[in-house]
């Protein structure tokens, strides 16, 4: 396989904890919910689903494991950001927090190793490959062989577009974000649809971790998540939560830093590539507030 067609199934490896997180942020963003505790939840799903897996012998456990310990996560965010009107970004910082010292704590008192854990007890997610388009050169390596999760993150990008655009719990989930004080005119609790949205976005999340530990790499390290649960805050902000732009623009931060790891092996400092989603980021935020200002005057 040559050097293109590493770096476009890298990428699309990359994007994927991206993209899932962000789809998940979607939900409370349209609920008018600032949550900016998606990475705390996307590492504590990684986390917990390397536990369900390696003490279980069991992959789907390892995602259930996820996906449970992440939306305990989101609902404890939701209890005090949505039910105590607490700051919601105080709270999310809060749990981001408690998400990595825990997280910390808990991989070194139950494996007694720091830094990361690797097993070969640890069953990753199988891989799928699509009948026939696998023996295409070139164009099977890059479209086949990926874990399950990555095809259903494509998937759920459409899902999602539709659940939020096109039904009546979309049109409820818009309506509260917009208008509160109007949807419980119309017998709608705005605090049970933000509390739904956020749970929504913890179970994203905790996919999105699940993959991380058990689909991109068969091993759970310190900070795992690293950064990505604030890119998918940016991507989110930069999109205005579309989920089809979540995911082109996921799609481009995992080439990013697709292309930074690759580089890692050239004369480049390794430090300086690590950096390249980051500045991405950056840039990113930069042309959307220019753009902002001209839309302002």
């Amino acid at each position: 396989m040559n050097f293109f067609a590493v770096l476009l199934k890298e990428s699309i490896n990359s994007a994927t904890p991206i993209l899932l997180a962000a789809l998940g942020g979607a939900f409370t963003y349209y609920a008018n919910v600032f949550n900016i505790a998606m990475e705390g939840m996307m590492l504590t799903g990684a986390y917990f689903g390397v536990i369900g897996s390696y003490f279980f012998g069991s992959w789907a456990i390892g995602l259930l494991f996820a996906i449970i310990s992440s939306i305990i996560l989101s609902t404890l965010f939701s209890f005090f950001a949505v039910y105590l009107h607490s700051d919601e970004f105080v709270t999310g910082i809060a749990i981001n927090m408690l998400a990595l010292g825990g997280t910390t704590y808990l991989l070194r008192s139950t494996f007694h190793v720091k830094g990361a854990f690797i097993s070969s007890k640890i069953i990753s997610i199988p891989s799928w490959k699509i009948p026939f388009l696998d023996h295409i050169p070139l164009l099977g390596k890059v479209i086949s062989g990926y874990s399950a999760i990555v095809y259903i993150g494509f998937l759920l990008a459409i899902i999602v577009d539709i659940v939020i655009f096109h039904t009546s719990f979309g049109l409820r989930l818009r309506a509260t974000g917009e208008e509160e004080v109007a949807t419980r005119s119309l017998g709608i609790n705005p605090l049970t649809v933000k509390f739904i949205s956020a749970v929504l976005s913890g179970l994203f999340c905790g996919i999105a971790g699940a993959f991380l530990s058990l689909g991109y790499i068969n091993l759970f390290s310190e900070n795992m998540s690293n950064g990505r649960g604030w890119i998918s805050l940016t991507i989110i902000i930069l999109v205005k939560a579309r989920p089809l732009g979540i995911l082109l623009l996921s799609l481009l931060f995992g080439f990013f830093g697709a292309l930074g790891v690759m580089l890692q092996n050239s004369s480049i400092p390794p430090q300086f590539t690590s950096m390249a989603p980051y500045i991405a980021t950056l840039f990113a935020l930069y042309v959307y507030s220019k753009q902002k200002r001209k839309g302002s005057l």
